[in-house]
């Protein structure tokens, strides 16, 4: 039963996405579903708002955020050099330099998880790699980069730690008006970033 609900979650939305695109704009998938419901369960596409923190306060030359809500969404709020490629739009021939490419890390994102992660098993079922997601979305983002909890006096060094990198990425990235006080966080090896040609640039970004 519980592989039935896994399954259905995957695959329900992906479904009503590709109804949704017009038919010339569709590709043929080069990942079979069990191969894409393994990366699934094994969540490696997603990246933590830690990360991205950390990645856009250094200014990380291989970040590429894409936002996946709607145009009006973006243009209320979107993070510091993001591009908006709605969800709708993810599989238009339009944006497939962005998504099928080698040069940069795609991160995906949304208000939570729903979208980004959809737009994501859409570009890995076609066998596009560098593709990821930020887990949370904008909502984990506000609550955690943007206005995090001070921790509790009983707290470990590394919870503290994280903390004053968080309190220093917000004032960084605009969240809040604390000093950075510590940026010194454990990081997660980068993927490996194949190259491939550029295409037509999308709406947004630096």
């Amino acid at each position: 039963m519980k592989m039935r609900l896994i399954l259905a979650s995957v695959f329900i939305p992906l479904g009503i996405i590709i109804a949704a695109i017009p038919e010339n704009t569709t590709k043929q998938f080069k990942l079979t579903a069990e191969e894409l419901l393994g990366e699934v369960k094994d969540g490696t596409q997603f990246v933590s708002t830690d990360e991205i923190a950390d990645m856009l306060v250094q200014k990380d030359p291989s970040l590429q955020l894409i936002d996946v809500r709607s145009q009006a969404e973006f243009e209320k709020y979107s993070l510091p050099g993001a591009i908006n490629i709605p969800l709708t739009q993810i599989l238009s021939n339009e944006y497939e330099g962005y998504i099928n490419q080698g040069v940069k890390m795609n991160v995906f994102y949304s208000n939570g998880n729903l979208k980004a992660n959809e737009a994501w098993m859409l570009a890995r079922q076609l066998g596009y790699e560098n593709n990821f997601v930020m887990q949370g979305g904008l909502n984990y983002w506000a609550e955690t980069i943007l206005n995090p909890e001070a921790p509790k006096s009983v707290m470990a060094d590394d919870e503290i730690a994280k903390y004053d990198f968080r309190k220093g990425a917000s004032a960084a990235l605009g969240g809040g008006n604390a000093m950075v006080t510590n940026t010194n966080t454990e990081k997660n090896p980068k993927p490996t970033i194949k190259k491939r040609k550029k295409k037509k640039r999308a709406a947004g970004g630096c």
